[in-house]
């Protein structure tokens, strides 16, 4: 826990909540142990989609489609989302929820590992919401910066790894040290990119906001 837990639970008690089907997803999710984007962060997604009103969306990591169901009902503004996934057992369900959510449309799901998929698209998004393996980030970034617009926004998830990311790395598990090493290069990388405005935020597990000069 980043923020003492009595802080968090106010904050989520003022949450105004989500649409119904959301909320069924998110519930359906938690009880399959399937990882969704935490309450203050969905808020904070709402507050800069509504700032940003990106009309082209990527998202590197779907899940079961939760985010990206998000990001385009929230969006005031008509916007596509193209979203890519690599685990086979999610994709079915992703799809579901797509059709649930009556955005089948709207929503682009691409199958395969991101660091091939990012490669072959083409075009630039206004925003992109990277929410996938946190050790790949890194290796996401160089394609990340191709398809981002100027003006556009960079988001990225789970960076901050419970706390982790600030102890030495022999204070970290031996099996997360190559995460631990990956994500600290890709904090320093966002804060030190000549072409990135970047500020890090103690949201939900860290969230990292970045805006790609003009």
């Amino acid at each position: 826990m980043i923020v003492d837990e009595r802080f968090i639970t106010y904050i989520n008690s003022l949450d105004s909540g989500n649409t119904k089907l959301l909320e069924e997803i998110e519930a359906e999710a938690l009880r399959t142990d399937v990882p969704v984007i935490r309450k203050e962060t969905q808020a904070c997604l709402k507050l800069f989609l509504t700032l940003k009103k990106p009309k082209r969306i990527l998202e590197v990591g779907t899940a079961v489609g939760f985010s990206a169901i998000f990001m385009k009902t929230y969006n005031p503004t008509e916007c596509t989302v193209t979203t890519i996934e690599n685990y086979e057992k999610r994709i079915p369900i992703a799809r579901t929820n797509f059709r649930r959510a009556g955005m089948e449309d709207a929503i682009t799901l691409v199958e395969g590992d991101a660091t091939q998929v990012l490669q072959q698209l083409d075009g630039t998004y206004d925003l992109i919401f990277m929410d996938a393996a946190k050790g790949q980030y890194i290796h996401f970034l160089p394609h990340v910066m191709r398809l981002l617009q100027k003006d556009g926004m960079l988001i990225s998830d789970n960076i901050l790894q419970d706390g982790d990311i600030i102890e030495s790395r022999y204070a970290v598990i031996r099996r997360n040290r190559t995460i631990h090493r990956r994500m600290r290069r890709y904090l320093y990388e966002l804060t030190h990119h000549e072409q990135l405005v970047t500020a890090v935020f103690p949201v939900g597990d860290g969230i990292t906001v970045s805006s790609k000069k003009a």
